[in-house]
């Protein structure tokens, strides 16, 4: 019976921060993943890091926690020359792109409501847009720069923390969980101080039913190119379609390689927990894409695939006690924005779960939201 401080359920991106983070706390970490660290959603994700604007919301839980978060990587980035290289990070910018009059005002009135938060964004007229990204369809208004938003590799990133974190790794798959303690499909038994959560959607076995709910997504990419692409380019539809709940949806986002590939995406599926080519998906969402990018078309693609996203049944996160296991924590849920978000989420469940000062709300992502209650 191998005893660590803390154990953590799940080496995706999540999980990894929640490792780094702890350990940064003085405390003893072992990792439960059954199969290649940072191999699930984390791997079929695009790695954009960026901050989430509240403009129009009837909230900003999103823009605080992904504001955070984008404030902790900047300061692990800049903890070491290596960091950079090892994640592949690029300052790329993001480009939300207005197609037409309407979302050329949204892009207006994000870029106000950005800056009134002391935030870089400026606008681009259609001119401006195509100086500066000319392999974009001429028929765009516009666009909203966002220069302070990256990009990274996270099974990288995954790596990189687990090795900080001095976590001892286990493989396996969790058959049983009970407060303090884990039991393995091979009848393993491992116990810990407290329990954390991080297994993305094979985390719905241990929590309320109906807390979280698949989205697949399709993406692909190109051959590398001679002409490049400079910035993270994405429909300013994006954020909207992705919180849809009742319909499969396709977006165009784009994002530029180093050595020059296009990785495409993107595309949800509510629902859909097989990892199977959606042919029929995967044509609408390369559709999408060429109507912004005209030259697509007559690119070689180099490789396609499909993820599964972890989502949870409001657009929010998990993160905070466990409804019903004592000395047991949840952080999963992300959706779209794990790689952005897993710092300040492991920051967070780390601040409620040994009972220090919380730099944020923790209330919207209370995991106990979901438990029905029970008539008297």
């Amino acid at each position: 019976m191998l005893q660590a401080d803390v154990l953590i359920i799940g080496a995706g991106i999540v999980g990894a921060a929640c490792a780094r983070e702890f350990a940064r706390r003085g405390l003893s970490v072992a990792v439960v993943e059954q199969s290649a660290p940072g191999g699930g959603a984390t791997a079929a994700s695009m790695g954009h890091l960026l901050v989430v604007d509240a403009e129009g919301a009837s909230d900003d839980h999103e823009y605080r926690l992904s504001r955070r978060s984008m404030q902790l990587w900047g300061q692990w980035l800049a903890e070491s020359g290596e960091h950079e290289h090892v994640s592949e990070f690029q300052r790329c910018g993001t480009l939300w792109l207005a197609a037409d009059d309407e979302e050329w005002q949204l892009a207006q009135r994000k870029a106000c409501w950005l800056q009134s938060q002391g935030m870089n964004a400026e606008l681009l007229d259609a001119q401006a847009l195509r100086q500066l990204e000319p392999l974009l369809h001429h028929r765009l208004v516009g666009a909203l720069r966002v220069p302070a938003d990256g990009r990274v590799y996270p099974p990288k990133v995954v790596q990189r923390w687990l090795d900080e974190s001095r976590a001892t790794l286990i493989r396996g798959e969790v058959r049983d969980l009970r407060p303090g303690r884990v039991r393995l499909q091979d009848g393993r038994l491992f116990s810990a101080a407290m329990v954390v959560l991080c297994g993305g959607l094979a985390s719905q076995r241990f929590l309320p039913a109906g807390s979280l709910l698949p989205k697949k997504g399709q993406l692909a990419i190109t051959q590398a190119r001679e002409q490049r692409l400079r910035h993270q380019l994405v429909e300013l539809g994006y954020i909207k379609k992705a919180h849809l709940v009742d319909e499969d949806t396709v977006s165009f986002n784009v994002q530029p390689r180093p050595a020059g590939q296009w990785l495409i995406g993107s595309s949800r599926q509510i629902g859909r927990e097989d990892r199977e080519i959606d042919l029929p998906m995967l044509r609408r969402m390369l559709t999408c894409a060429a109507d912004y990018l005209p030259s697509l078309p007559q690119q070689s693609l180099l490789r396609c695939w499909s993820g599964i996203r972890p989502a949870s049944a409001d657009g929010q996160p998990l993160i905070g006690a466990h409804p019903t296991l004592r000395n047991t924590w949840v952080a999963c849920g992300h959706e779209g924005l794990g790689i952005t978000t897993s710092l300040a989420s492991a920051e967070l469940v780390a601040d409620l779960s040994l009972a220090q000062p919380a730099g944020l709300d923790a209330r919207p992502y209370d995991p106990a939201r979901f438990c029905i209650a029970l008539p008297a």
